[in-house]
């Protein structure tokens, strides 16, 4: 390894030491953040996705645009588990004197919650997403065989658990979030 060198432990200039020394609140805020944003931008991309097929389709069949607004509600789920996770993350948070900010329950809580708030908004990413196309697929179906409908419709509530698994991972995660009592 000639010319390279290897930090230390204590070295300012490194990523864990620059990571030690965000406040744990940022983290915090950060998830509740991802958590509620990354939530709702999928549910947007599966409202488009859904709606512009929907629209496309209602054109051949227009009688499957009443029936069909089930997949734009589905989508509209996600975004609705990104708020309440938000809502129970933030109540999460406490007040820490100075002196025990950097403590190591406080770094814990404060990765904990920004975990959860990753974790809760790719998982609504990748559901609202899911639900979209099968949303999509299920409105296109619908306009050339309506017996298809319900059995798609089912494929979508299963595709719309995925949301569901990463809230219940989400709210396990942030149980670990303890700040230290006041001294």
């Amino acid at each position: 390894m000639s010319g390279s060198t290897v930090a230390a432990a204590g070295d300012p200039s490194t990523w864990a030491h620059a990571l030690v020394k965000i406040s744990p609140y940022t983290f915090s805020a950060i998830g509740i953040a991802v958590a509620i944003g990354v939530s709702v931008l999928g549910a947007a991309w599966g409202i488009y996705i859904t709606g512009s097929s929907l629209i496309g389709a209602a054109i051949k069949a227009p009688r499957i645009t009443s029936k069909n607004l089930i997949s734009v509600i589905f989508c509209e789920a996600v975004a609705i588990y990104g708020v309440i996770v938000a809502i129970i993350l933030q109540t999460k948070l406490e007040s820490v004197p100075t002196s025990q900010l950097y403590a190591p329950e406080s770094l814990r809580a404060g990765y904990a919650i920004f975990a959860s708030g990753i974790i809760v908004g790719f998982a609504n990413l990748v559901c609202g997403l899911c639900v979209g196309i099968i949303g999509s697929s299920c409105a296109l179906s619908d306009a050339q065989n309506s017996s298809l409908f319900v059995k798609i419709l089912v494929i979508e509530i299963f595709g719309s658990a995925l949301g569901l698994f990463g809230v219940i991972v989400g709210i396990i995660m942030s149980a670990q979030a303890t700040w230290p009592t006041k001294a």
